[in-house]
């Protein structure tokens, strides 16, 4: 049972802005079929008597496999479906390789000039769009792929 934020009423759903070595997560949905194939920051709902941050280290150990350290929360939050809210916070790898275990087929490394080669959810774009002012101009091991 998911969340609801007592005083909206509101399905809060997390997401993490991962970064590593400057660059940010991105992973490709398989599930549902309306938002298959699209891109987004991963994440999910809060279950009753968590905290946010608990919440994002919880379904990224689901989603991805790996460990993170939450940093903060990117200003804003935005709209998904109805009763239903984003909200981003940044997050650090602290160990594990990330691999697609539930609800995404791919993810990909992005460095800030790569951003705009995925198709991101609609909803994802404003948090992706903050989440790059975390990102260096270029890669920190300067590699351009």
């Amino acid at each position: 049972m998911p969340m609801t934020d007592r005083s909206t009423g509101r399905v809060v759903v997390v997401a993490g802005a991962v970064y590593d070595r400057g660059r940010l997560l991105a992973a490709r949905r398989s599930a549902p079929a309306d938002l298959a194939g699209r891109w987004e920051l991963p994440g999910g709902k809060l279950e009753p008597g968590e905290s946010a941050r608990e919440a994002l280290v919880r379904e990224l150990r689901e989603e991805l496999g790996v460990e993170t350290e939450p940093g903060e929360r990117i200003p804003g939050e935005w709209p998904l479906k109805p009763g239903y809210v984003l909200q981003v916070w940044t997050a650090r790898l602290l160990s594990g390789e990330p691999r697609p275990l539930e609800d995404h087929d791919e993810l990909r490394w992005l460095a800030r000039h790569e951003l705009d080669t995925v198709d991101w959810l609609d909803q994802d774009r404003p948090a992706v769009a903050e989440a790059a002012r975390w990102l260096p101009a270029l890669p920190a091991d300067g590699v351009h792929g």
